[in-house]
């Protein structure tokens, strides 16, 4: 499917940067976290968003889908060493119909 193919573009683009891929399809009881990286310390949460533009990929994102990932988050820093104290941070993965993809990062700051 184009999701899963979106989803594996960006995870081989954090791959390329130096990032460690943590999980792809991270499940847990508060929903779902498409690609959990990891710089040093910090955890990267990644949410991939595919449509024709970029822009419209944004337009994608709903408040609903940014609570359900805040809380998958929390889950998953509750296995890490340092819990809720480990530096972490959301980026937004958009990739347009041509498969470019644009890396929002630490997108849910504003």
């Amino acid at each position: 499917c184009a999701g899963a193919a979106a989803e594996a573009a960006v995870a081989q683009h954090y791959s390329r940067s130096g990032r460690a891929i943590a999980a792809r399809r991270w499940r847990s009881a508060g929903g779902e976290i498409d690609i959990v990286a990891r710089d040093g310390a910090e955890v990267i949460f990644v949410e991939v968003k595919k449509a024709a533009t970029h822009a419209a990929a944004a337009g994608r994102l709903s408040r609903r889908q940014i609570d359900r990932l805040c809380l998958s988050a929390q889950l998953f820093l509750e296995g890490e060493p340092e819990g809720q104290l480990t530096p972490m941070r959301f980026d937004m993965a958009l990739v347009d119909a041509q498969g470019r993809i644009d890396i929002i990062e630490n997108a849910f700051a504003a």
